[in-house]
């Protein structure tokens, strides 16, 4: 089999760790680049990253309540992005996936993803829904009206960038502190939330239950999603590490440095809602 046809049948998917999200942004350009020149199959990365909030081109100004340099008290960076959608936070013990892929259909790509979430999710014995149908703002993935994974794409030259984040086990304050998703009346859940004793859905629910964080779900759900994600587009899963992908992760914050990332989309580049 020739090396085109083995990239057409596969997926590869990356395992970054946390990553910081400036980072992330460079990480994604250097692979998209190479994806464009066919030099890289489809590609999914998968990472955390530190406290931060990212708006995309949708945001207003209604989306940060309060001075930026009150969440950065906070240990909260804000940070600007190109992609669609409206403003979300991002920290530890929240998956974020960035698919690096060719496409031709935004709204079957977005569908897909979402299904993914949903399958990712049911193996976590959690009932998930899409309600794109509702509006642009609705879209990502829900359990009944509370909002537990986000979607925010860019595509450029028929390929591309950002991609979803799967609230698994993380601190949601920092959602209340934002007008998330551009939704007032958003309720953040998250797995480890929905699965909690005081959670009034659990089957042992118990009010007084204790909030713990637990470190060991994580690693389980990035394996789900990666392999949910790479069902939903009939691709086989191949596990490849950053220096295949020609990233170093090293020394990304240095090239960012030497090449910051502009904000502002080519003729041919397409946001698309989170």
């Amino acid at each position: 089999m020739s090396r085109a046809n083995r990239s057409s049948e596969e997926l590869w998917v990356c395992h970054l760790g946390v990553v910081p999200y400036r980072d992330g942004l460079v990480m994604q350009e250097l692979v998209r680049a190479r994806r464009q020149t066919d030099e890289l199959p489809d590609t999914l990365l998968l990472l955390e990253h530190p406290p931060v909030y990212t708006r995309g081109r949708r945001s207003g100004a209604e989306d940060l309540p309060f001075p930026e340099d009150f969440y950065r008290a906070k240990g909260i960076d804000v940070f600007d992005t190109n992609r669609g959608g409206r403003l979300t936070y991002h920290g530890p013990g929240q998956l974020v996936g960035y698919p690096i892929m060719g496409i031709e259909d935004i709204g079957g790509y977005l569908r897909a993803m979402e299904g993914a979430i949903i399958s990712a999710l049911a193996e976590e014995r959690i009932a998930a829904r899409s309600r794109h149908a509702e509006g642009i703002d609705y879209t990502g993935v829900w359990v009944q009206e509370r909002k537990i994974a986000s979607i925010g794409v860019h595509v450029s030259r028929g390929v591309t960038t950002h991609g979803f984040a799967v609230n698994v086990d993380l601190d949601l304050e920092p959602f209340s502190w934002v007008l998330a998703c551009g939704l007032p009346d958003v309720q953040m859940t998250s797995i480890a939330a929905e699965l909690r004793p005081s959670n009034p859905g659990h089957a042992d629910y118990d009010s007084a239950a204790p909030r713990a964080f637990d470190t060991t779900r994580m690693p389980c759900v990035r394996r789900r999603m990666a392999f949910a994600f790479c069902e939903a587009h009939g691709r086989r899963q191949r596990l490849v590490t950053p220096r295949r992908l020609g990233i170093d992760t090293a020394n990304a914050a240095r090239r960012a440095e030497r090449a910051p990332i502009k904000m502002i989309s080519s003729p041919l580049a397409e946001p698309v809602s989170a």
